[in-house]
This record gives C-alpha cells, structure tokens and sequence, in this order.
C-alpha cells in the first residue's frame, strides 16, 4: 500500500484523483447538506 495504490489516500494524493478515501472539498459542502436533510426526515 503506497503511491501506486488507488485505494488509499496516498495513492489517490499521488495520481491526482478524489474518491472515497480521498473527497474533494466541493463535494464536502453538498455531503454535510445532504447529511442533515436526512437526520431531519429521521426525527
């Protein structure tokens, strides 16, 4: 597990891509959003 695994962190910091491991700050705003529509529809 190191730079040229896709996987983890590292790896996506050394190819230049987001995803799970790794979430791009853009997607951060629309996550926490989206996390708290659904407590609400839980209450």
């Amino acid at each position: 597990m190191g730079k040229g695994d896709k996987r983890t962190k590292r790896g996506k910091l050394f190819s230049g891509t987001y995803g799970k491991s790794r979430p791009s700050k853009r997607n951060k705003k629309r996550m926490q959003k989206n996390k708290t529509k659904q407590n609400e529809g839980q209450e």
